[in-house]
């Protein structure tokens, strides 16, 4: 159905909507600069090879693979890219009376740089502007690794015990936080509407998160270029460029 309707009036499934869950995916980023994953232009679309540097076993086994991905960190898009206008409707959305959750597949923390509260922020995938150490768990902002690369380090290691440093990211291969995902999926089941923001939905457990809301009451919006393996589900499925379709919907929603 295409949900490219405009004016200030919400449409039915937004209509009185008081809990908001809102899924979003590497698409509401593409407008700040950050290339998606599995678009036409996206980050594994062109080189197939880059998911290596995703994946945990590959890194904490490689060390050129590690060596590559801290080169990527250094020049991720992310470190300098600013908010959207999906990203700051949402925020508005999430600071105003009707009580909304974020749970976002994106490490780039621009929810948080738009405005959005931290606390309404759901990281499943956690952040990349922290880093972890794989042997002692030890946790620190990025910054002080990246600056250990940028004075020639290659592979900065844990400072306290000396093993692997990664980004707090969850790398392919590695469980989602459970406690995490618990409160995600808490929101899913709260909620009255569930919008599904610049996803493919085909990383699961994540786009699981769509199922459980229609199971528990809440309609499906999906906002998303090409099609997913959840528009059956969906009341809406908008195609819509995500630039101008979340600002209307966060207008519709508070107007």
């Amino acid at each position: 159905m295409d949900g490219s309707r405009d004016g200030g009036g919400a449409p039915g499934w937004g209509m009185g909507a008081r809990r908001v869950a809102v899924l979003t995916g590497a698409g509401i980023s593409t407008d700040s600069g950050i290339p998606d994953f599995r678009g036409p232009q996206g980050v594994w679309t062109r080189n197939p090879g880059a998911q290596q540097l995703f994946t945990y076993q590959a890194y904490v086994s490689d060390p050129a693979v590690r060596r590559r991905s801290w080169q990527a960190r250094r020049d991720h898009p992310a470190l300098r890219a600013e908010p959207n206008a999906a990203h700051r409707a949402l925020a508005e959305l999430a600071s105003s009376a009707i009580d909304t959750w974020i749970i976002t597949q994106n490490i780039d923390g621009l929810h948080q740089k738009a405005g959005t509260p931290a606390e309404r922020v759901i990281e499943v995938h956690g952040t990349m502007f922290g880093v972890v150490c794989v042997s002692c768990g030890d946790r620190s902002p990025i910054a002080g690794a990246l600056s250990r690369v940028e004075a020639g380090e290659e592979d900065p290691d844990c400072p306290r015990c000396g093993g692997i440093l990664k980004s707090a990211t969850v790398m392919f291969g590695q469980p989602l936080d459970p406690g995490v995902f618990a409160r995600a999926e808490q929101a899913a089941q709260r909620c009255g509407l569930f919008l599904a923001i610049g996803s493919t939905l085909t990383v699961e457990p994540a786009a699981s998160l769509c199922g459980v809301a229609v199971a528990s009451g809440a309609a499906l919006v999906i906002v998303n270029a090409g099609p997913t393996p959840y528009d059956g589900l969906a009341t809406e499925v908008i195609r819509e460029p995500i630039g101008t379709a979340v600002p209307r919907i966060a207008r519709q929603l508070l107007g």
